[in-house]
């Protein structure tokens, strides 16, 4: 039994026609899902990926509308790294995040930003192993597209010191200095800790929620017995319509879920048009009226129509 690497991660936004203008155009994602916060239904939950919204490629948003900006601190992810295909796709979005307004700083094969809340983004050249998961977008030519995400670094005490939760639980692989890996059957993800800065977190715009990975489904209770008798408090099966979720807090206080691969984003849309119409989960269904009716109109940028 091993986790088949990322499934998801999952941040709040404070604006929702923000959050796609900025994913679904100025980075070229597509917008796989349009749906609600399960704990939350008057609060949209958006889903950006590649084509056919593979995990590995999910970035998802709680939209909790006005919320003030939110500061990475201890117990928190603070960067999400997103894969291109070489070095000189660095450079053509350097060039496409200054025309937008957005400035960015180039390190050793990175580019470091942050989006409209401040979430801190890097995009490096992806791992070798790792099959590109493309979105189709008229001004990102493919071979400088987003090709996944390739890894996510968080505060954490003793940041130097072996997470055996992580080695002898979850598999991952410690490479020393804060830094793990994580080898699923088709594709790695980077993990890593970093020492805290003096002050402390606070939840809000541009904060990230959970990170989640990916497990077969037929392993799904296996892992739920498995962090329990780690020690770990591990929450209830939860059904979230395109998986089922288990939720639990990592010793350094990151809030991990674990997924099930199936029965994905397809199961309520034509694969050809996701993201198109607001899905309401089944425990809301009867809210659907209420929310098309308060929820704010958004424009897809594939189909340029408000909904």
């Amino acid at each position: 039994m091993k986790l088949q690497g990322l499934h998801h991660i999952t941040m709040i936004t404070g604006d929702a026609r923000k959050n796609v203008a900025f994913y679904a155009d100025v980075l070229g994602l597509r917008l796989v899902k349009k749906t609600v916060n399960f704990d939350a239904p008057e609060a949209y939950h958006l889903y950006f990926g590649d084509e056919t919204g593979a995990t590995g490629s999910i970035l998802t948003w709680f939209e909790f509308a006005g919320a003030r900006r939110g500061t990475a601190g201890l117990g928190t992810i603070h960067t999400i790294q997103l894969g291109v295909g070489s070095e000189g796709a660095l450079d053509f979005w350097a060039q496409r995040l200054d025309e937008h307004g957005y400035a960015s700083v180039r390190g050793n094969q990175s580019l470091r930003f942050e989006d409209y809340d401040g979430l801190g983004l890097e995009l490096v050249v992806a791992d070798g192993a790792n099959p590109p998961l493309r979105a189709d977008h008229p001004e990102v030519p493919a071979e400088h597209a987003i090709v996944g995400i390739e890894g996510a670094r968080a505060y954490g005490v003793y940041a130097n010191v072996e997470e055996k939760l992580l080695t002898e639980e979850l598999g991952f692989t410690w490479l020393g200095g804060g830094e793990y890996r994580l080898d699923g059957e088709q594709r790695r993800f980077r993990w890593a800790y970093d020492a805290p800065p003096p002050f402390a977190p606070q939840q809000g715009a541009g904060s990230v929620h959970h990170i989640a990975w990916a497990a077969r489904d037929e392993d799904h209770l296996a892992w739920q017995a498995k962090i329990d008798d780690a020690g770990g408090f591990v929450s209830e099966v939860r059904d979230r319509d395109y998986f089922d979720a288990i939720y639990f807090l990592e010793p350094r206080g990151i809030l991990f879920e674990i997924a099930t691969l199936g029965p994905g984003f397809a199961v309520d849309e034509d694969p050809e048009r996701l993201g198109e119409e607001l899905r309401v989960p089944k425990m809301h269904a009867h809210l659907r009226e209420r929310l098309e009716q308060t929820l704010t109109p958004l424009v897809n940028p594939r189909t340029k129509v408000s909904a």
